[in-house]
C-alpha cells in the first residue's frame, strides 16, 4: 500500500509539473532586435508620431505589438554600441571603441559576456544577420559568441569591398554579391534590377561582399564558414 501511494504521488507531483513547464515554454517571447546604423529616435515613425516626414510602417508595427523603450543611452559608433549591446560591458573596458576595420589588431576576445549565448542556454535559437562590425577574427565571429547563425558582412560601407578573411576557416571566405531586396513601392522609383521578394528569398537591401557562418551550439569550436 505504501509503494503504491508513493507511486501516485510522484504521478501527481509529475502531473502538476508538466502544465506548468509547457506553460513557460508557450510564454517564451520571441526577441527581435534591430541596430541600424546613421539613425535618429525622430527618423522612425514609432517614435516621432508624425512629427517628421519619413514613414517606417513595418517597424511601426513591431513597437505596436511589443514594447517601446523610452530612456536608454547609446554609443556613438558602430563598435562601441554593438559591444555594449551584445555584452553588457562598457566598450572601453572590452576594448572595442573605435570602429573596426579590415586586420585591426582589436577584436571580440574569447569567453567575453554575450547576450547570444544566455539566450542560448535557456532554449532559444539565435542568429545575426546584417553587420557586425566587431572584428575578422575567427574567435570574433558572431557564431562564436553564442549565435547559431550569421549572415552578413564585418565592416562599415566599402570596407567589404576586395576583402578577405585568412583567419577564418585557415583559408580566404568565398565571397559573393547576394541579391538585394524588394522595397516598399515609391512612386516614381523603380525596383532596383534582380531585386528579390524578401519573403521568398534571402536577400539583402545593401549588395556587399557577405559570409555565412552556422555553429550548432554558439562556438567556435563547431563554427563553420562559406
Amino acid at each position: 500500500m505504501k509503494h503504491r501511494l508513493k507511486g501516485l504521488l510522484a504521478w501527481l507531483a509529475l502531473a502538476a509539473v508538466l502544465p506548468a513547464v509547457a506553460q513557460a515554454a508557450a510564454d517564451k517571447p520571441n526577441i527581435l532586435f534591430i541596430m541600424g546604423d546613421d539613425i535618429g529616435i525622430m527618423n522612425v515613425g514609432a517614435y516621432h508620431q508624425g512629427l517628421m516626414v519619413g514613414e517606417t510602417p513595418n517597424i511601426d508595427r513591431i513597437a505596436k505589438e511589443g514594447a517601446r523603450f523610452m530612456t536608454y543611452y547609446a554609443e556613438q559608433s558602430c563598435t562601441a554600441g554593438r559591444t555594449a549591446f551584445f555584452t553588457g560591458m562598457h566598450p572601453l573596458r572590452a576594448g572595442m571603441v573605435m570602429p573596426q576595420l579590415p586586420g585591426a589588431t582589436s577584436s571580440l576576445l574569447p569567453g567575453t559576456p554575450a547576450l547570444a549565448k544566455f539566450l542560448l542556454d535557456l532554449g532559444y535559437n539565435t542568429g545575426e544577420f546584417g553587420k557586425n562590425h566587431l572584428g575578422d577574427k575567427s574567435a570574433s565571429l558572431p557564431t562564436a559568441h553564442g549565435f547559431q547563425e550569421f549572415w552578413g558582412y564585418l565592416y562599415h560601407l566599402d570596407a567589404m569591398q576586395g576583402v578577405s578573411f585568412p583567419d577564418i576557416n585557415s583559408s580566404p571566405t568565398v565571397q559573393s554579391v547576394v541579391p538585394p531586396c524588394m522595397n516598399t513601392p515609391v512612386k516614381g522609383l523603380k525596383e532596383v534590377p534582380g531585386a528579390v521578394d524578401p519573403r521568398k528569398a534571402l536577400c539583402m537591401t545593401p549588395p556587399r561582399p557577405v559570409i555565412h557562418c552556422t555553429s550548432k551550439d554558439g562556438t567556435e569550436k563547431n563554427q563553420s564558414c562559406t
